[in-house]
């Protein structure tokens, strides 16, 4: 027990850290974590708007991308932000009471508490700006954003040894994952595309996410092609990779 309440002190400590470090100590340093997902929606609002009538999904095309972006960003801001979780905390390691698995924790806690708190105030603005009411349902909410933690996680534990160890997969990653965006679902139904296309989509654990997120807000949305367990196996299955590569090369990241 006092070896868990050293490591929940430390934590703590880091995530202090992290949002000075992150934020400043002024409010506005806070304002950039809204205004990137509303800089977002809103330029993806105004250009469909200008080339069709009606969204995907309901009446309201910032709601529509909102689901989209903010469930997309449960895996996208927390797997950017973990990736450095070691490299950006290297001095903070010559202490033997920090591990390099505080430094991921703290930054996972921190990453996952910010976009919940800029997911409620930005889709929150939206829903009380509509004519209409928005049935909410929580429990895909949740679901997507464990999943989507989780998997971000699982990555972020991976990447973390990874991106020491070999400086070339680093920018080898980034390339590859660059196309994410495009391929998750966000500013189209995954479920709408011819055969060949929805199945190459699909194969994307993210754009079963985004499909789950966007259910919790338009009930009516059947979500053709959502598999669950797909989602959760990947999830399980990147937990397990990192956790086994983290463990292994703890001794290495505290060294490096």
């Amino acid at each position: 027990m006092s070896h868990l309440a050293t490591h929940a002190r430390v934590v703590s400590a880091l995530v202090m850290r992290e949002m000075s470090t992150r934020f400043g100590a002024k409010p506005g340093g806070y304002l950039w974590a809204f205004l990137d997902p509303v800089s977002h929606i809103a330029f993806l609002s105004v250009i469909f708007m200008a080339i069709a009538h009606m969204p995907p999904l309901g009446t309201s095309f910032p709601l529509f991308f909102a689901t989209g972006y903010i469930g997309f960003q449960f895996y996208q801001a927390l797997a950017g932000y973990l990736n450095s979780a070691v490299s950006g905390n290297k001095a903070l390691l010559s202490y033997p009471s920090v591990a390099p698995i505080d430094t991921v924790a703290a930054r996972y806690v921190l990453q996952i508490v910010t976009t919940t708190i800029v997911a409620i105030g930005v889709l929150g603005y939206i829903v009380l700006t509509l004519r209409h009411p928005v049935a909410i349902h929580l429990p895909p909410l949740l679901e997507a954003m464990a999943a989507a933690s989780l998997i971000a996680l699982g990555g972020g534990l991976a990447n973390t040894v990874l991106f020491t160890m070999y400086p070339i997969y680093e920018k080898l990653f980034a390339i590859v994952t660059r196309p994410l965006f495009l391929v998750s679902g966000i500013f189209y139904l995954p479920d709408s595309l011819p055969g060949f296309a929805k199945d190459v989509i699909l194969f994307n654990p993210l754009a079963h996410i985004v499909m789950q997120f966007r259910t919790g807000f338009y009930p009516q949305y059947r979500a053709v092609g959502y598999d669950g367990f797909y989602v959760w196996s990947v999830a399980a299955g990147f937990m397990f990779i990192g956790l086994l590569l983290f463990t292994t090369c703890r001794a290495r990241l505290r060294d490096r």
